[in-house]
């Protein structure tokens, strides 16, 4: 039988997901420089995981994982797309935060820590029958 998420979780996780991701942002000068190189990128990607776990609740733990992979990294590989309107969508705070501003390497690498942390996290409370 398909695993079936209960998305009042997911949702909760997605809040507290963003919560963390702005305070993370706020208490930035408290952290050291390189957990703040890539913790916003890799709590986005987390983000983006719980997200599609609501959208799809009954997905394999693998294609959920696929999925919130590819969308990050399409969302960092449009960064290369400089046109006007993009540009303009970007030029806000919600635009910035959702679709970014420049394309780094590096960001995969912090996608996908945020992805394969959701992984884990998932697993391990399902494991614990905390979640379904």
């Amino acid at each position: 039988m398909p695993m079936q998420r209960n998305r009042l979780y997911y949702f909760l996780l997605i809040v507290l997901t963003i919560i963390i991701g702005l305070a993370s942002r706020h208490f930035s000068n408290y952290l050291p420089e390189i957990i703040n190189l890539g913790l916003g990128d890799a709590l986005w990607a987390l983000m983006m995981y719980w997200m599609i776990a609501f959208v799809f609740p009954a997905a394999s733990i693998r294609n959920l994982t696929a999925m919130a992979l590819t969308v990050c990294f399409l969302v960092e590989f449009s960064q290369l797309i400089q046109v006007d309107w993009l540009n303009a969508i970007r030029s806000y705070r919600f635009g910035a935060l959702v679709l970014g501003q420049g394309f780094l390497w590096s960001d995969l690498l912090a996608y996908t820590i945020g992805v394969a942390s959701g992984m884990c996290i998932e697993m391990n409370l399902m494991r614990r029958r905390v979640i379904s």
